[in-house]
């Protein structure tokens, strides 16, 4: 009984030890998981007096706990800036750093069906066969979902072919979830074959990837003229208004909302995960390209608690 009361004690300690830490709530996406929990483990070796409490969705999900269910957060890190500044800006937050970019392919194991032949030149009309099945997030939760729609949009262009969209989502061929992540147990299990999905996460969970090749996989910013032929309309800000969103070479935001709880927490935290040597070269280790410099929108929103100098960071 003396065990067990010693027991009992030492875990109330703990617990109100966690409780009396500050708290720094992260919204992030999906994709950010794993570099996340990476970013979490670094600083807490240099601030352990600050619990990190993260919660991944969809970046549209993320956006939306805010905007609709009027949930508050200090961070809100998502796969793409143009939610931030379509959802967020400027009634929920003030300004939008862009800091690292990615690229889309298809994810397959050696089970897959087709997965000793499939190439850059043949991946479509593999996909379409009967039998093959795919996987692809939602877009209307995800960036990851609405931007595999978007490949679809400038592969019909490519190929003069208008069905290429609904030849993928035909019944029983194609599979959908909240976010890529959620998709990877299916891949892994054979339940589906393919999984449209980001390069970083494709190479954090070891799975064989494909890419389809720069006009196509959302990863140059060289050719956002042609990313922008495919657009798609999606839920906007308030319920019953809608957005739309123009294909571009994949971007991630990352702000600090207006009625943030612990400002001079999220900061800490935002410098540290900027930093060349620390946050960023973490970033850059999970699969992910991180920019350098970050670019900061719109250049009057500046925060002064950056401890960056302005010198080094690119405005637009």
């Amino acid at each position: 009984m003396r065990k067990v009361a010693v027991l009992i004690l030492l875990a109330l300690l703990a617990s109100c030890s966690q409780k009396s830490k500050e708290q720094l709530v992260v919204f992030h996406a999906g994709s950010l998981s794993y570099p996340m929990k990476r970013l979490v483990e670094a600083f807490n070796k240099e601030h352990p007096e600050i619990m990190v409490l993260t919660e991944a969705s969809g970046s549209l999900a993320s956006a939306r706990k805010i905007t609709e269910m009027h949930r508050r957060a200090d961070i809100v890190a998502l796969a793409d800036y143009q939610i931030i500044d379509q959802l967020l800006i400027p009634q929920y937050a003030h300004f939008n750093l862009h800091f690292a970019t990615n690229r889309i392919g298809i994810a397959y194991h050696e089970r897959s069906r087709f997965s000793d032949i499939i190439n850059s030149q043949n991946w479509f009309d593999l996909l379409r066969k009967e039998g093959v099945k795919i996987g692809a997030s939602d877009p209307d939760a995800d960036p990851c979902g609405y931007r595999t729609r978007m490949i679809w949009q400038l592969l019909s262009i490519l190929n003069n072919d208008s069905t290429i969209t609904s030849a993928l989502l035909e019944e029983g061929k194609y599979h959908q979830r909240p976010k890529e992540t959620d998709l990877i147990a299916l891949l892994e299990t054979g339940s589906i074959d393919y999984l449209f999905i980001y390069k970083s996460v494709a190479v954090q969970h070891g799975l064989k990837f494909l890419e389809p090749g720069d006009s196509l996989n959302l990863g140059n910013p060289q050719l956002n003229d042609w990313y922008s032929n495919a657009s798609i309309d999606l839920r906007g800000a308030k319920p019953g208004e809608t957005t739309q969103l123009r294909g571009e070479a994949i971007t991630y935001g990352i702000t600090i909302p207006v009625d943030a709880p612990n400002k001079s927490a999220a900061f800490l935290f935002l410098n540290f995960m900027l930093d060349a040597t620390r946050g960023l070269t973490l970033l850059q280790a999970t699969g992910l390209q991180p920019i350098i410099p970050p670019v900061i929108h719109p250049e009057s929103a500046y925060p002064e608690e950056l401890n960056l100098s302005t010198q080094i960071f690119k405005t637009h």
